[in-house]
């Protein structure tokens, strides 16, 4: 198995053939994943050497330390954190090799298309259909909420394909080629004033079966992965000390002594302690993450990054006192990515607000918690053994 004294020598001979200070940015992102230095823990000729996931942190350092360039995951977050594991756990041999490489390298922005108007919490009630035509499907229906849709050249999309089995059964699902023929992509301005929310009309559109990931029906499950993930990479990443939305309101406080009332340091106090702790147990996530898949436990840790955004940023609007109301920029616009540090505090306490919706509602994502991590008994569900089709809408 490779350890960590492989990956130092690899990547140190990967910064000797290709000196990132005269080398392409492009050029180098081509070598490092084809030295199998992008994702360690991805098998061999898909970025990866098989290697323990904990490992990617010394890859990661050596390359910080020469200045390498990233890949800018903030901006290809959906296809790293999202449908790169979705694809490694149910892609055929050729789906890996067309679509992981040039995901990695940014080459290729994706996007999800699983919320609709009428199933957002209740996901698996969702009425997009995909109907089966010899080698091909063709997929009607509304998709919303679709970050960077206006960007994406690919998507990760659940339909329905059985209509005549319960709503968790009968879904299939498919990679859909963002630049087909009838998919179509209208802005949601949202109260920040941006549009990187999207609602997506897909009317007609053909994907190939040879795109379908996963056996037909299976979708749910499949889909499953794809949140699991989704909810760590939102809620667990690696952050250091004051990392994130604490950071901000800490540095204000500190140089705003003026500002300071009893109140708000003893708010402060706790945010800032409750901050250290989401930051501890994240790590500890990653770490249980290197022996398997993520489980529920990523839910929990997306619950507190939405309650603590929200908090933090109410408390710097307090703190900033008339300040607090002014707001820099409410242009229309369709940014490439969510910037919450490098914002105003009028933008963070805007934003944060929908930090409780993106990527699973805070009142699912406390269901799960109880139910799959705590053990207790479960909501009745009257619908699960009923067809979709026969279910009231």
């Amino acid at each position: 198995m490779t350890g960590a004294g492989e990956l130092r020598s690899r990547t140190r001979d990967l910064l000797a053939a290709h000196p990132p200070a005269t080398t392409a940015p492009a050029d180098f992102l081509r070598a490092r994943f084809d030295a199998g230095l992008a994702w360690v823990h991805f098998p061999e000729g898909l970025g990866g050497l098989g290697a323990p996931r904990t490992l990617q942190a010394v890859v990661d350092t050596e390359l910080a330390a020469a200045g390498a360039p990233d890949n800018d995951p903030r901006r290809i977050g959906i296809g790293l954190g999202m449908a790169a594991p979705t694809i490694l756990a149910y892609g055929t041999e050729e789906q890996k090799k067309r679509f992981l490489r040039p995901l990695w390298l940014g080459e290729e922005v994706w996007c999800q298309l699983f919320s609709e108007p009428g199933a957002g919490s209740d996901l698996a009630a969702l009425g997009t259909r995909a109907v089966r035509d010899g080698d091909t499907w063709v997929i009607d229906g509304q998709k919303v909420w679709t970050s960077s849709a206006h960007l994406a050249r690919w998507a990760i999309l659940i339909a329905r394909t059985d209509p005549a089995v319960p709503k968790h059964r009968g879904i299939t699902y498919f990679l859909c080629d963002m630049t087909a023929p009838g998919v179509e992509v209208r802005p949601l301005r949202q109260i920040t004033g941006e549009a990187e929310f999207n609602e997506v009309f897909l009317t007609g559109v053909r994907i190939p079966d040879a795109h379908r990931l996963g056996e037909p029906g299976d979708g749910w499950r499949v889909a499953q992965t794809t949140l699991m993930n989704e909810r760590v990479a939102i809620g667990g990443a690696r952050l250091p000390r004051e990392g994130g939305m604490i950071g901000p309101v800490a540095r204000t406080w500190r140089e705003r002594p003026e500002l300071r009332t009893h109140d708000l340091h003893q708010r402060l106090l706790d945010l800032w302690v409750d901050a250290e702790v989401a930051r501890l147990t994240g790590e500890r996530l990653r770490q249980q993450l290197a022996a398997g898949r993520p489980g529920p436990e990523g839910s929990g840790m997306k619950l507190a990054f939405a309650r603590l955004n929200q908090e933090i940023s109410g408390l710097e609007v307090e703190l900033l006192g008339d300040e607090g109301l002014l707001y820099g920029d409410w242009t229309m616009s369709r940014p490439e990515l969510v910037d919450f540090t490098g914002r105003d505090a009028g933008y963070r306490y805007l934003r944060s607000k929908g930090n409780s919706i993106e990527g699973g509602t805070s009142e699912v994502l406390l269901n799960i918690v109880a139910e799959r991590v705590l053990g207790l008994p479960p909501e009745p569900r009257t619908d699960k053994d009923v067809a979709w089709k026969d279910l009231t809408r």
